[in-house]
């Protein structure tokens, strides 16, 4: 007979992902590519003589959706 009272096996629970980690670097990387994106979107209005589809902000928001996993799963 087995006594399982003092040796009780414990349910791990898988840890949820830092939350407030990932919106701060999300942050922090938004922000870093926010002039590049404004630069690129000037330019590119500037040799096509009009407004591109994608604005500055969707842009960096784009490239902050892609940089800031990386840093997290990489």
């Amino acid at each position: 007979m087995t006594d399982f009272t003092t040796d009780t096996p414990i349910a791990r629970e898988r840890a949820a992902p830092p939350k407030r980690e990932y919106y701060a670097y999300f942050g922090i990387i938004f922000l870093a590519t926010l002039p590049l994106a404004i630069l690129t979107w000037g330019l590119s209005a500037a040799r096509q003589m009009s407004l591109p589809e994608k604005g500055p902000i969707a842009k960096a928001w784009s490239q902050a959706r892609i940089i800031t996993p990386h840093i997290f799963h990489g």
